[in-house]
């Protein structure tokens, strides 16, 4: 009796409680989500200083999609919340040709400046600190990479994103199958009379 309670609890509809994508927000997401910074930030205020939590936070899911959102709250959870839902308001696609961008690229945000080159299979993510997490996330699994000018983490990340939307998708270039047949003229038969 208690097991069959049980069950009809489970399907019967939530009363009271919204059923949108609210209710699974933390729960399986198809974005894999990396943290780049946690600082605690301080605000003086009259009658005292206001102590916060400004986090970064790069999500991806490895296809080609990659997003940073930067937020502050309370505490370290509301902030990480807040930076996921921005993050994901704010995604964008990598066009990725053989598992490499398709050509080089170089940015510049702020103070920081990137450069990226695409490399051959086997390479590897060849990126220090934030540019590696955001390349890793998007999918991109040969690239060279050098951050010059900053050591800020978050104008980086920025440099880095604005880098990956320059980049123009080049269709792959198709062969034809018979070189020795696309070339040869086709010769025209002579009738005997």
């Amino acid at each position: 009796m208690a097991e069959i309670k049980a069950v009809n609890k489970e399907n019967s509809p939530k009363r009271g409680r919204r059923s949108d994508s609210r209710d699974n927000f933390r729960g399986e997401s198809e974005y894999q989500q990396s943290m780049i910074d946690i600082a605690r930030v301080t605000r003086v205020m009259a009658g005292g200083k206001r102590m916060r939590f400004r986090a970064c936070l790069v999500i991806g899911d490895k296809k080609g999609k990659v997003g940073m959102g930067v937020a502050k709250g309370a505490d370290v959870t509301l902030a990480v919340n807040k930076a996921f839902t921005k993050a994901k308001k704010n995604l964008i696609t990598v066009p990725i040709i053989n598992e490499t961008i398709p050509h080089r690229v170089d940015a510049k945000f702020g103070a920081a400046k990137i450069m990226l080159k695409p490399a051959p299979k086997g390479t590897g993510i060849m990126a220090g600190g934030a540019a590696r997490i955001i390349l890793d996330l998007a999918g991109v699994s040969n690239v060279v990479a050098k951050v010059l000018g900053s050591n800020n983490k978050i104008n980086n990340v920025s440099a880095t994103l604005k880098a990956l939307q320059m980049l123009k998708k080049i269709q792959p270039k198709v062969k034809p199958e018979n070189k020795s047949e696309a070339k040869k003229p086709v010769a025209e038969k002579k009738s005997k009379e």
